[in-house]
């Protein structure tokens, strides 16, 4: 094959519910005010503010936010990085991965400061000891920003949100590792649940402050969330943001990532859009296209090294794996007992022999039959690049828009995409997150 033989592809954009919110402080300050957090402390009461290391959009405009209501109120606050094992499980990286989100004493006017310092908070029924951050611990009161989404690893009626950054978040690499451990067993479901009510028990914990976004990664609801109902009311939300999701727009012999990153998913990839399991299953989620093969094609500049969930792909451009740290890699993904995440797949220096490559690999003998598409990665499916040949499979679907006429692959002289897809494909302005 020659890169002659490559289909045709179109751009489409998929046209999802716009959720946003205009004003993002304004927001938070209504919530926050609206609610019953921290009603009992008395001005000059230091707060504990926890920050993960996700990719959440506006996320330094949120956590200002937060920090100026306390301030507002008379509260010493102060930010602490809320993120188990991640940023290499150091406390400068945790640091580190917080200031490469704008995140640092300079923007939000109060410290910033991590250390990995846990605090044993006592044990569950069944024996699981839970940790808390020792300067969390220590402060007047604890309130966490979280984003709630569908769980990469498993799927329950509370998955990815306040209760995990809870248990795991909070308890720096010593929990993160034995709720793993326990999670092996156990499941990572009851594990959740089982700390963070634990954590709840020692009464440090003001509240948290829900982040939900919308298909289009728009912040969409902020929500004040006491902990008189954390867990029931996390359960509600975790429903309603799982109606918004956005997926691929159909089953495809060939999904193109342009990067992965701990930015973009806690898995490098969101499992429940690529449609991969973290232990290596193809097609495990019902109510999801199904893919053939993955291709991977880079990492993420925001994700600094971390290449976890390259193991879920079956081809990569080469390029990517100079641009791998090893270190965070390995120590992200032996902390949470998966190994087959960072496995590395099959890889060539350009992408059209990536291509070439996995196209007879799929069962079609005709090879112009095989299904192509492409995306930045799983967070941005608004707008996706089609082979030709799904043009029939797309049409009449009122929320698909096809925006150009088939075309060859934007490749350079060297065989590789000239850029990462965004919408200045379109000649639009690219969207700021």
């Amino acid at each position: 094959m020659t890169a002659m033989a490559l289909p045709r592809t179109v751009l489409v954009k998929q046209h999802f519910p716009d959720r946003r919110i205009v004003d993002i402080p304004a927001e938070v300050q209504r919530e926050l005010s609206g609610s019953s957090l921290g009603a009992s402390l008395k001005p000059g009461a230091r707060i504990a503010i926890g920050v993960g290391s996700r990719g959440i959009s506006n996320i330094s405009t949120i956590v200002r936010a937060v920090v100026d209501y306390w301030k507002s109120r008379g509260m010493n606050p102060f930010i602490f990085p809320a993120m188990g094992s991640h940023g290499a499980a150091t406390a400068e990286g945790q640091a580190d991965v917080l200031a490469h989100y704008g995140i640092h004493e300079a923007t939000m006017g109060v410290p910033v400061i991590s250390h990995l310092d846990v605090v044993s908070v006592g044990k569950t029924a069944d024996g699981i000891e839970s940790f808390l951050d020792k300067n969390a611990f220590e402060s007047d009161g604890v309130m966490l920003i979280g984003r709630v989404k569908w769980h990469t690893d498993f799927a329950g009626a509370i998955e990815s949100g306040l209760f995990k950054m809870m248990a795991i978040g909070l308890g720096k690499f010593a929990g993160a590792q034995n709720y793993h451990t326990h999670a092996f067993k156990k499941g990572l479901d009851h594990v959740i649940r089982a700390v963070g009510r634990q954590v709840l028990s020692s009464g440090r914990i003001l509240g948290g402050l829900a982040i939900l976004e919308d298909a289009y990664h728009n912040t969409a609801k902020l929500e004040a969330v006491p902990t008189t109902n954390m867990e029931s009311r996390e359960e509600e939300l975790l429903a309603l943001v799982k109606s918004w999701m956005a997926h691929v727009p159909c089953d495809l012999d060939i999904l193109i990532l342009d990067e992965i990153g701990k930015n973009i998913s806690g898995a490098g990839m969101d499992t429940k859009v690529a449609n991969r399991s973290v232990q290596g299953a193809y097609n495990p989620w019902p109510n999801t296209p199904h893919f053939q093969r993955i291709f991977v094609r880079d990492v993420s500049d925001n994700t600094y090294g971390n290449a976890v969930g390259l193991g879920m792909a079956d081809v990569l451009n080469s390029r990517m794996l100079p641009k791998i740290d090893w270190t965070p890699t390995r120590i992200n993904s032996l902390t949470a007992s998966t190994p087959a995440a960072i496995r590395t797949p099959v890889n060539f220096p350009t992408d059209v022999e990536c291509l070439e490559r996995m196209m007879p690999t799929v069962g079609k003998h005709d090879l112009s039959e095989v299904t192509i598409g492409r995306i930045r990665n799983t967070l941005e499916l608004g707008l996706v690049e089609l082979s030709e040949n799904l043009l029939p499979v797309i049409a009449g679907r009122k929320e698909i828009e096809v925006m150009t006429e088939p075309r060859p692959m934007d490749l350079d002289a060297e065989g590789n995409f000239r850029s990462k897809l965004s919408p200045a494909h379109l000649g639009e302005p690219v969207a700021s997150h």
